[in-house]
């Protein structure tokens, strides 16, 4: 077990992060106390990273390593993963800031305690998440996920706590029969699971290439559109200045901004210029929203048909007073 800390640049809040998004156990019950375990990239191991915020904010971490590499260097790496996970990695001194250049985005920021995006523990596990998932209901993807990783991830002991990890690429890449999961699904598992393992599906890897050279490559993956390649790409690899280009993204916009109609793609992008550069956490936050307070897409549609009440109000769910 090798320890490790963080000082989170801007504000930071990990039990609310937890609330919100990440749905890990607490290895002491504690709010502020969360233990994540994953297939490290490098694919030597898989690790449990267990994280606290101490009192003024700090975050202290242990990480337990499985498998092979150098502990050192995979402790590392996988700190590193777990920091990304919760866009630590990310300065977000500058977050409150983006607040105060638009009123829409300051009243998400207070409403959600500047609530920063969590991310997949690697593209890797976002890519094989979206091809199980499809189809299904979260909750059903979700029991899957947990299924293979019990069945054919890394069990790892953190503490009083044990975890699985969800299999290495190189695990997946072998697998036969999966319950759950089709043989058509399973198929495009073990494209994934070969793509990791090239070292093209690496945070690192995707980060480093243009968003629209990044989304055509993603889209080469059998099983993988426009849609997922999105979902890979910016919660998988992650991006805190860029914006989603989608249905409910424009829905989204649409009524926080009080809209008359769905707004084209420019004009989302005009509407969040002041976030820069936290365009991505502004529009996570306006997702947080939309779906907490007008129940996604769906309802959004039964309720724009509604309009304005019999008083001439505001449709109601703007977030711009």
């Amino acid at each position: 077990m090798v320890k490790f800390e963080c000082q989170p640049r801007g504000p930071f809040d990990l039990a609310n992060q937890n609330l919100f998004f990440g749905g890990w156990l607490s290895p002491d019950n504690r709010p502020g106390s969360i233990v994540m375990a994953f297939p490290v990239e490098g694919w030597k191991g898989s690790a449990a990273v267990v994280l606290r915020q101490e009192a003024g904010g700090r975050v202290a971490g242990e990480v337990h390593l499985e498998g092979r590499g150098a502990p050192a260097e995979a402790s590392e790496a996988a700190w590193n993963q777990a920091l990304a996970a919760l866009s630590l990695d990310v300065d977000g001194a500058g977050w409150p800031d983006a607040g105060r250049r638009d009123r829409v985005l300051a009243r998400l920021q207070d409403a959600f305690k500047f609530l920063r995006p969590v991310l997949f523990h690697s593209p890797y596990e976002a890519a094989a998440a979206f091809v199980i998932g499809h189809r299904i209901s979260i909750r059903q993807g979700r029991a899957i996920r947990q299924a293979i990783a019990v069945k054919h991830g890394q069990r790892i002991q953190a503490g009083a706590a044990v975890v699985h990890a969800f299999p290495s690429p190189q695990v997946l890449r072998g697998l036969q029969s999966v319950a759950g999961v089709s043989a058509a699904k399973l198929s495009r598992l073990h494209g994934i699971a070969e793509a990791a393992l090239e070292g093209w599906l690496d945070r690192s890897a995707l980060r480093a290439l243009e968003p629209q050279a990044a989304l055509e490559k993603l889209c080469t993956l059998d099983g993988i559109g426009g849609f997922f390649s999105q979902g890979i790409l910016f919660r998988g690899a992650g991006s805190a200045d860029a914006v989603t280009d989608d249905e409910m993204t424009r829905q989204a916009f649409k009524s926080a901004f009080d809209l008359s109609s769905l707004p084209e793609r420019q004009t989302v992008l005009r509407l969040a210029q002041p976030w820069a550069p936290y365009r991505m956490w502004g529009t996570v936050l306006l997702h947080v929203w939309y779906r907490r307070e007008l129940g996604g897409p769906r309802a959004s549609l039964r309720h724009r048909a509604r309009g304005s009440d019999s008083s001439g109000r505001a449709r109601r769910g703007a977030v711009r007073g």
